[in-house]
């Protein structure tokens, strides 16, 4: 009985911490949720449209015994919730690191950069059968030169950093989901869809998938922080000019 509320255990969980911490005072994460809600918004509505169309091509799919049984469309609600709570999660973990560790320029990020794009690119464009392979590195790959070296934002250095940590707790719901210490997989995958490479039971091509949707989703949190930063200090502006004469 208990077994149908695997998935979304593994959800929740994955959002307790970062939530309850939103509210330290020394992160104040919780002022900064307008701007993730938009960003992940955005973000969301492409991976849930992205999810469905390979859910329907059976490049991955979903064991009911691990699930409520409530969907939206062809996808489980824990699915939907996944891209909500990791994200969260993430940015959260994005948002504190930044703010204690700032500096970054010891990072050669532009040479990651260079380093992965050809990486990507040259297993992406091998493997054209392999969809789930050839989309996902290909758009990584692009989404990492656009917005390292056409867009040159400043915080790609924190984000890898980032998510060089995020990586310890991505293996520990990857591995969940994908199998790892359950009967079978909450999430199965198949294999003539990807390159049968398995990090423990983790394809991996999940790193990078999960990458292209953190980055993405941080892209938009930074962008939409920094306006209503801007329009929060327009506003105070002119009242302080007020109080003053």
């Amino acid at each position: 009985m208990y077994a149908n509320y695997t998935y979304l255990a593994i959800d929740l969980g994955s959002l307790v911490v970062p939530l309850i911490f939103s509210f330290h005072p020394k992160l104040l994460f919780y002022k900064k949720w307008v701007a993730f809600g938009f960003a992940n918004f955005i973000v969301s509505v492409l991976f849930i449209a992205w999810d469905m169309y390979y859910t329907h091509l059976g490049v991955w799919g979903f064991n009911p015994q691990y699930l409520t049984g409530i969907h939206v469309g062809n996808l489980p609600a824990e699915e939907i919730l996944f891209f909500m709570c990791i994200p969260f999660s993430s940015v959260f973990t994005y948002h504190c690191l930044k703010l204690f560790y700032p500096d970054r320029t010891v990072i050669p990020y532009k040479e990651i950069t260079l380093f992965m794009v050809m990486l990507l690119l040259c297993i992406g464009i091998q493997h054209p059968t392999h969809i789930y392979t050839s989309v996902t590195f290909i758009l990584l790959a692009l989404t990492l030169l656009l917005l390292t070296f056409v867009f040159e934002l400043p915080w790609i250095p924190n984000f890898y950093f980032t998510y060089l940590i995020i990586l310890i707790p991505f293996f520990i719901v990857n591995g969940l989901l994908t199998g790892t210490w359950l009967e079978d997989p909450v999430v199965w995958y198949d294999n003539t869809k990807n390159l049968g490479i398995r990090l423990g039971t983790i394809p991996v091509e999940d790193i990078f998938y999960g990458m292209l949707m953190l980055i993405l989703n941080t892209a938009l949190f930074e962008y939409f922080d920094r306006k209503i930063t801007a329009k929060t200090v327009s506003e105070l502006i002119p009242e302080n000019n007020q109080l003053t004469v």
